[in-house]
């Protein structure tokens, strides 16, 4: 037993009064009792993470130790952290939670599948983040409980619980930090529960490759005979509702493993945005929104228990937790015996020129998977007067603590195994500049989706693009040409740049993959790289 796990037993045999394993039930009237939240109309419980309303990136860290010094690729997200300092906070931790007069604890699982999950136990002094733990990670049967034993990994939470940056070697009070030899978490100073999530998923990242599993920040779906999909995509470039199809089985929304078994969820809920939600739009969130989810920092409609979607006065970033069994065509247990014979990145291509659908050789897979492209529009922020991109390695930087070549081998060496087809999916621009065209289509990207996953495009015609050497289909059924083109349809439309265009976001592709290029260890990652002009 490490001195954390030792710490965490102490803590739970010193508190006034523990509270373990409860019931959604139960929590949500502990948390109401506690103050700590209210019920909407349509009985979720809806909370305020105070301060902190998402995740705090440059306060999350590892400790540095035997296990992480030369696996974890340390930079500006995967930031070092002393072992003395780490132990001091954890008993600091400690001695400020034994004077709470309650403590919640959850013995979960983290991973669908027994044969590669982990056993997590987490520490709170709040009902609400107890709730949200029971949401997100898989709870144990009776049975499973009454087995469960040591957990792998603790995590301890103290929201209220400030470090002091001078003496604890925190950047500020609030801090996320992991410890691969110590087995544990701690989280304090912030009640966004987003810490604890994204921190075991960070764990399994960094773990799992070594049984030959793919960790992967994306979706997935099963479709009635048995095939999955998996779907990756940073914010706002439709992964959600893509992969929430009514003909297909949800496996889950976030987090996943590709193992030799096949698809399996890491988590036992979703964690939604809210902002603008309709029931036209997202109707199986908006069906979730029930007794059992809950609601963070939303508001309601004023003299009402309805909530205003829309309101924004606390944050854009409103969310909802929920079983994954709110969902009507969830797939439960959150496990597919397949192997994905389609993988879809996601991108919302402001620049206008990345063609609505394209097919990726092993190389261009591997090359943007570490590349993780997406771009906002112009005039998204003051003085912005062009399209901004963002790339993510793995579309999941955050939460990737190796270097992000070692996941992009991995997905190489299980697409070549499984003869998996990887599309790049535009669901941004393609028929002009963002300032002068509408999105594509949601029915056409619907479409070109449903049409790779049914396997009509294994025998058209495909062409090279001249800048990004990704084969585009010339034919897809139930979508007209002119918007599988996307250099036709600028010159179609009368606009002019194109190439330009295609060569300026190829440069950005090209400088950020700089980064990733000292401890690259397979160089035929860089053959799928756009093609730049040696001028440039």
């Amino acid at each position: 037993m490490t001195n954390t796990h030792k710490l965490a037993s102490k803590l739970l045999a010193e508190s006034k009064q523990v509270n373990t394993d409860l019931s959604i039930a139960q929590l949500v009237a502990e948390a109401i009792k506690n103050g700590e939240g209210v019920l909407n109309s349509t009985g979720a419980i809806m909370c305020d993470t105070g301060k902190f309303t998402g995740r705090s990136p440059q306060d999350r860290f590892i400790v540095e130790d035997n296990y992480t010094k030369d696996r974890v690729w340390w930079g500006n997200i995967n930031k070092p952290f002393p072992q003395d300092k780490f132990d001091g906070l954890a008993h600091k931790m400690v001695d400020y939670l034994v004077d709470n007069q309650k403590l919640y604890v959850n013995n979960v699982y983290a991973g669908a599948d027994p044969a590669y999950r982990i056993k997590v136990r987490v520490i709170t002094p709040l009902a609400s983040v107890s709730h949200f733990v029971n949401n997100m990670f898989i709870v144990p049967t009776d049975e499973e409980l009454r087995s469960f034993g040591e957990p792998d990994y603790v995590v301890l939470q103290a929201p209220e619980y400030n470090a002091n940056p001078a003496i604890d070697g925190t950047r500020q009070g609030n801090f996320s930090i992991l410890n691969f030899e110590e087995k544990s978490a701690l989280v304090g100073g912030s009640r966004y529960t987003g810490e604890i999530k994204k921190g075991i998923f960070s764990v399994l990242n960094a773990l799992l490759v070594d049984q030959n599993v793919l960790p992967m920040h994306c979706s997935a779906n099963e479709g009635v005979n048995g095939d999955s999909a998996v779907f990756f995509g940073l914010s706002g470039t439709g992964k959600t509702t893509l992969s929430a199809d009514p003909n297909r089985n949800l496996i889950g929304d976030d987090e996943h493993g590709w193992s030799d078994n096949g698809i399996y969820n890491f988590e036992g809920g979703c964690y939604a945005k809210t902002i603008d939600l309709t029931r036209e739009n997202e109707p199986e969130i908006w069906d979730a929104i029930k007794f059992g989810a809950t609601l963070e920092n939303t508001r309601f409609f004023p003299g009402t228990s309805v909530v205003d979607y829309t309101n924004v006065t606390v944050t854009e970033n409103t969310r909802v937790s929920y079983p994954i069994s709110h969902i009507e065509n969830a797939k439960i247990p959150s496990v597919s015996e397949t192997h994905p014979k389609n993988i879809f990145f996601l991108t919302c291509d402001a620049y206008g020129v990345l063609p609505a659908i394209s097919r990726l050789t092993k190389e261009q897979a591997m090359y943007h998977f570490m590349s993780g492209y997406t771009a906002k529009v112009a005039g998204t922020e003051a003085g912005v007067t062009e399209p901004t991109p963002t790339f993510s390695a793995c579309f999941g930087a955050p939460f990737m603590p190796l270097h992000p070549s070692v996941y992009a081998m991995k997905l190489g060496e299980k697409m070549t195994e499984h003869n998996t087809n990887i599309w790049l999916i535009n669901t941004g621009w393609s028929n002009g500049p963002s300032d002068k065209v509408g999105r594509t289509k949601l029915k056409y990207t619907r479409a070109m989706i449903t049409a790779a996953l049914e396997g009509k495009l294994d025998n058209v015609e495909f062409v090279e693009h001249p800048v990004f050497g990704v084969q585009v289909p010339q034919v897809v059924e139930g979508v007209p040409a002119e918007a599988l083109d996307a250099r036709a349809s600028w010159i179609a439309n009368g606009f002019e740049g194109y190439d330009e265009t295609a060569e300026k976001l190829a440069i950005k592709f090209v400088d950020n993959f700089k980064k990733f290029e000292e401890g690259l260890e397979d160089k035929s990652i860089l053959e799928g790289a756009p093609k730049v002009k040696a001028n440039v």
